[in-house]
């Protein structure tokens, strides 16, 4: 913070006394309480001051004013939103327990061994290892469309055998909800 010339203190002096009361009046309209909107007023002068030259050089300080009050009151807000406690009929969650769609490497990693080369190649590429079928399309020597389709055919290939070989189930958003995954072979 560098300290104002008097020139700088004159010329926010002079924008304050224009502005305060439509700026108190704004604030007492919006704030939680009347301390909470002098507090506010208080930042806003204080704000005002730490611009020092760069106040005195817009072109309209009662905008400038009305908007550092109006994010004062944002974050004065986002700062008493409630937060709500976690009561004890809520179960923590256990260990050992994983999401439906975490659970399921094991069964995965076995059921894209039983893919072809060709889709076990674009699934593990362009799935798990976060490589874009674009990126792939030209490392495979294909056209971007071939290249989303033959993804698209290779993980409904895959989506077919974790139906088949791990009783995976799905909610009514597509998502895996649950599954059973058999004994390892």
């Amino acid at each position: 913070m560098s300290a104002s010339t008097p020139a700088e203190f004159d010329c926010v002096l002079r924008a304050w006394q224009a502005h305060e009361p439509e700026l108190q009046g704004f604030l007492a309209r919006h704030a939680a309480d009347a301390d909470s909107a002098e507090d506010l007023l208080q930042e806003v002068f204080v704000k005002a001051l730490r611009q020092g030259q760069g106040f005195c050089e817009l072109d309209d300080p009662r905008a400038w004013l009305f908007r550092v009050a109006r994010n004062a009151l944002v974050d004065a807000a986002r700062l008493r939103r409630p937060a709500a406690e976690l009561g004890d009929e809520i179960p923590a969650p256990q260990p050992d327990e994983r999401a439906a769609v975490d659970a399921l490497d094991t069964c995965i990693a076995r059921n894209l061994q039983g893919l072809g080369a060709d889709d076990r190649d674009i699934v593990q590429r362009c799935d798990l290892d976060g490589l874009t079928v674009r990126a792939y399309a030209e490392s495979a020597g294909l056209s971007l469309p071939a290249a989303k389709a033959r993804l698209l055919r290779a993980r409904k290939r895959l989506r077919d055998a974790l139906v088949d070989h791990c009783a995976v189930r799905f909610d009514p958003d597509g998502s895996v909800c649950c599954h059973a995954a058999p004994p390892a072979r």
